[in-house]
């Protein structure tokens, strides 16, 4: 076990077993190198399926040479142009403002929010349209790494946390973030696992 995995069991025995029956759980997925990169998608990627998405962020990236666009370049583009790759108006106004928040600054770098907290980060970009705490949480997990981020808002984690522990219920987010203070410094990894036992229920109802 590592670490995060011995601090987790003897946290929650509960959790400790779970842990201890999947084993390692495979590498996280490489997502976007930059945060203004990883709010573009997040932004498509909004109430549509994920080869939707992919599809019209593909448009997007064909339009500007193969890559997404620069903050400048996104600006630029009119709104004809958005509208050809399959974005709604409403999305349309979240990405430009994604966009304008990246060219002053409010969303970092890779580079500058290393040197940002968790709670600075989530305040920061949760002012952008279209952006909520969850969005910033999937970045701070799938984007920055970062080890101490426990989403209770997520259906995944509370229905982990439901399935392991045996409730009637999932778990309300104020109740589960106060739980969850247990497993601080290592929440992300919690998360992960939580995510896990939500994933192996729906196999399992689907035998």
């Amino acid at each position: 076990m590592s670490l995060a995995t011995e601090h987790l069991a003897a946290a929650d025995p509960v959790l400790g077993a779970f842990i201890a029956r999947v084993g390692r759980l495979p590498p996280r997925p490489v997502d976007h190198a930059e945060p203004y990169e990883a709010l573009l998608s997040a932004v498509a990627h909004q109430q549509l399926h994920a080869r939707a998405a992919g599809a019209i962020l593909g448009r997007l990236e064909a339009l500007c040479g193969g890559t997404l666009p620069t903050p400048a370049a996104l600006l630029a583009l009119e709104d004809e142009a958005l509208r050809g790759c399959g974005f709604s108006a409403s999305k349309m106004a979240a990405l430009r403002d994604v966009a304008a928040k990246a060219a002053d600054g409010t969303i970092p770098t890779r580079g500058q929010a290393h040197r940002l907290a968790d709670d600075e980060l989530i305040s920061r970009l949760t002012s952008i349209r279209g952006v909520g705490r969850w969005t910033v949480e999937m970045l701070l997990i799938f984007t920055l790494r970062r080890p101490d981020v426990f989403p209770v808002d997520d259906f995944g984690v509370r229905e982990g946390f439901r399935v392991l522990h045996g409730l009637e219920a999932q778990p309300k987010p104020k109740a589960l973030a106060q739980v969850g203070e247990v497993f601080a410094p290592y929440r992300t990894t919690a998360a992960l696992y939580l995510w896990k036992a939500s994933d192996l229920q729906k196999l399992e109802l689907k035998r």
